[in-house]
């Protein structure tokens, strides 16, 4: 079994609530969304159509492709309409101070 590892990703000051922010993790590309008082870290690739979902609109505890409107949860991933049947990929996210950390 292996420990949790958390790397920064952003400071929380950047990430203010309502907004979205794009930044590379160990290699991935991870949206950062501040919505319902919750600091969110996902994959920005929708599954359904492999589009970026940075330019989504986001509301109320989901992000919603730019292409398809396929909306997905932001907790869990779960699609929550068509045309997506699946999941995309979450993150463990914590805040450190004032730094938002992630574990990819």
């Amino acid at each position: 079994m292996t420990d949790t590892v958390f790397t920064a990703a952003a400071a929380l000051a950047d990430v203010p609530p309502g907004t979205k922010k794009l930044v590379m993790v160990n290699g991935v590309d991870v949206l950062l969304c501040n919505s319902n008082d919750r600091v969110f870290a996902v994959e920005n690739l929708c599954s359904h159509a492999e589009e970026k979902l940075d330019c989504g609109r986001m509301r109320a505890g989901w992000i919603a492709c730019p292409v398809h409107g396929a909306r997905f949860d932001l907790a869990t991933g779960e699609a929550m309409n068509p045309p997506a049947t699946q999941p995309i990929q979450t993150f463990a996210v914590r805040i450190t101070g004032d730094t938002i950390e992630v574990a990819v």
